[in-house]
Formats: structure tokens, C-alpha cells, sequence
């Protein structure tokens, strides 16, 4: 599930904490990503369906019709481009490639992931990390917080001299606090603890306030930006509506921070994550390069994958073939009888050459095809031999 067919409202129920993110992972032997705008879940050989039940379960919603699935190759170039950032709310935003990374470490701890599974997500970080260099999409918005302060400028006019009041001390909040202070804001860092929200005031300058203070800081702020973990809304329509000053609120949480009845206060202008949105005109090129680096390396993976699974089959072969070898040799042995001992080995050396040759092409054709042609062709069984 993500922001491209199922609204906020959905989405924000069926976001998962970290800790429950690798559990599910555990469970499902799979890599599980959740973040602010998706939930998906990677498996090598698994059955959907139980997924979905799993999906089901913890959001307490009927999914059927929300959830989309992807299979195999198609699987594979979604997975590529999420992690270049080709599939985000914010196309180009730099968070995403960090997300997959931190999913696919939590799920390999855990001891959830397979080889197949390790090697698709290891080629996933090294496209991303391609096309942010190589397309220059790192030239692109940085993040869903860059987006939001582009936002609350268009809302306001202006930042210079504005009060921005932001909810929560990570990642995220840090990028905004950044950027707006380079705008000439004024920045007031509220967090669950007081000392979270300090050491963020002392890495980037502005003030920390408590969280009982709010009420206060709210008569005096022009724009909320709210980007905290929490599971349920922090702030509500009741603590707003008694202020006077126009105020711009971005709640950039999935769940949610903001209670969604504040945007219906007059002098209040609420956005959602869903409000970021943008395209990437004027970066056509950049774009088809991108995409370029995602199909070339979905193709590789592709290709690695198909040889792999043929490995069996191409064993098979050649132990089959090697045993032909071996029995003709044992029914011409009478006649070799009296070869001398280098006579022997030419006749040995000269068998296995022949052998090889011939099963040059269809070890070649099996990688590029897969299996089931070379089984088919040689009857060769699912046991391998």
C-alpha cells in the first residue's frame, strides 16, 4: 500500500512502528518496509495472501481492492525504483534510499531474509545509489521536510521573521529546522522531552520549549511543522482554536500528529503529507536516466536469478552426462585394454573435452532461460538426475 492507491487515512493505520515491522519480518520470512507513504512487503516464494492476512490483522481493515502486488520482474523494478526515490510522494527525495536500507538490515538481523532476498536488496541500495549520482537526482528536493517549508513559504509569503513551532526532535525536524532558519525564520523545538528537543536547538540554533508550554508558543507562531513518531494525534482542535494569529499548520506524520479537525478553525490552514506531492518537470532527462539505471539493473538481477535456478538443472546435466561418458568408456574397455597408461589418459582427456563442448551452448542457453527448457530437452528429473 502506498500514497499511488490508498489515501493518508488508510495508509496512517496501516504504518508499522520498527519494532513491529521486523516482527512482521520474522514471521513472514520477508523484508518489510513502512514508512510515512508505504507498507510493503518483500517475499522470495511466499504466498501473498497470508501477507495480506497479516496486513489485515494489524490494521483491523478489509484490504481487498486496497492492496497491490507485484510479481517477479515486475516485483523486482518496483522494488529499484522506490529506492531511487522514482516512486515517492516527493520524486528525487533522499530519505527513501536510508528507509530501504534500515528495513533490509532489521529484516536480515532478524534472521528473516534469504540469499535471493539479500542480494535483491543489496543490488536495490546500489541502484539507488546510482541514480542519485549518476541521473544527479540528488540535485532533486532532499526530503518531505524540504517539501513542507516550500509549502508553508508559498502559504506565508515569506519566512523571513516568521515563528515556526516544530513538533518532534529526528531526522526529519532536523532538515526543517535547517531550512527554515536558512530562510530567516525563527525556530521553536518542542518534543516529548525537553532534553530531545535542547540537543536539537544546540546543533542548529533556535529554542526548545516544553511540551506543557505549546498552549503559549502557539499564539505567537505563524507556521506549525509536526514530525513526530507518536501513534496518535498530539495536538487537537481544542488548543487551537482560542488563538487569533492566521496559522499554517504541515503535519508531516504518518499516523498523523495533527488532529484534521483543526483545518476546519478559521484562520487555520492545515496540510497533510498527501499535500507535498510534486512532479518533476523541467528534470525530463535526469528522469529517463534514472529510469534507464533501474531497467539496466533489474535486467542484471534478472539475469543472475535465472542462472541461479538453472544451477540445478545445469549440475544435473552434467553429472548426466558424465555418467554416459563413464559407462561407454567401461563397455570399450576391452578394446583399450592394451593402451599404455598415456594412451588412457588421451583417451580420458579427449572424452571430457567432447563432453564440455557439447554441453557448452545448453549451459549458456539454461542461465539466459532458466531451467525448464534444459529439463524439458534432456529429461532430466526435479531430483537431478
Amino acid at each position: 500500500m502506498s500514497h499511488r492507491h490508498a489515501p493518508l487515512e488508510l495508509r496512517e493505520r496501516l504504518y508499522l512502528a520498527d519494532g513491529h515491522a521486523t516482527e512482521l519480518a520474522k514471521e513472514l520470512g520477508a523484508v518489510v518496509l513502512s514508512t510515512c507513504n508505504r507498507t510493503e512487503i518483500y517475499l522470495e516464494g511466499g504466498d501473498p495472501a497470508v501477507a495480506c492476512a497479516e496486513l489485515e490483522r494489524h490494521s483491523g481493515l478489509d484490504l481487498e481492492g486496497v492492496l497491490a502486488t507485484w510479481e517477479r520482474g515486475e516485483a523486482v523494478e518496483h522494488l529499484f525504483r522506490v529506492a531511487a526515490g522514482l516512486d515517492s510522494l516527493v520524486p528525487g527525495e533522499a530519505q527513501i534510499l536510508g528507509q530501504v536500507r534500515l528495513a533490509y538490515e532489521a529484516a536480515l538481523g532478524a534472521g528473516a531474509t534469504s540469499p535471493v532476498l539479500n542480494r535483491l536488496f543489496e543490488d536495490a541500495l546500489h541502484t539507488g545509489k546510482r541514480v542519485r549520482t549518476e541521473a544527479k537526482l540528488a540535485e532533486m528536493p532532499e526530503s518531505v521536510a524540504a517539501s513542507a517549508v516550500d509549502l508553508a513559504e508559498r502559504e506565508l509569503g515569506s519566512l523571513e521573521g516568521k515563528r515556526a513551532l516544530l513538533f518532534g526532535a529526528g531526522r526529519m525536524s532536523e532538515l526543517a529546522a535547517r531550512d527554515l532558519r536558512g530562510r530567516g525564520a525563527e525556530v521553536v523545538v518542542s518534543s516529548r522531552t525537553l532534553e530531545s528537543a535542547q540537543e536539537l536547538v544546540d546543533r542548529i540554533g533556535g529554542r526548545a520549549a516544553p511540551f506543557d508550554a505549546v498552549a503559549v508558543e502557539l499564539t505567537q507562531s505563524d507556521l506549525v511543522i509536526s514530525a513526530t513518531r507518536c501513534p496518535y494525534p498530539i495536538l487537537h482542535a481544542e488548543a487551537v482554536q482560542s488563538r487569533t494569529k492566521p496559522l499554517v499548520l504541515v503535519d508531516i506524520a504518518v499516523p498523523r500528529d495533527l488532529d484534521p479537525a483543526i483545518g476546519e478553525l478559521g484562520g487555520c490552514t492545515l496540510y497533510d503529507i498527501d499535500a507535498l506531492g510534486g512532479g518533476l518537470v523541467g528534470r525530463e532527462e535526469d528522469v529517463r536516466e534514472a529510469e534507464r539505471i533501474v531497467a539496466e539493473e533489474a535486467a542484471r538481477f534478472a539475469e543472475w536469478h535465472r542462472s541461479r535456478v538453472a544451477a540445478p538443472a545445469i549440475a544435473a546435466l552434467r553429472r548426466h552426462a558424465e555418467e554416459i561418458r563413464a559407462e561407454e568408456l567401461a563397455r570399450a574397455e576391452p578394446r583399450l585394454a592394451e593402451l599404455s597408461e598415456r594412451e588412457r589418459k588421451a583417451v580420458e582427456t579427449l572424452t571430457s573435452q567432447i563432453v564440455n563442448k557439447l554441453l557448452h551452448a545448453p549451459t549458456v542457453r539454461a542461465k539466459e532461460a532458466g531451467s525448464e527448457p534444459l529439463r524439458e530437452l534432456f529429461a532430466l528429473r526435479d531430483d537431478g538426475e
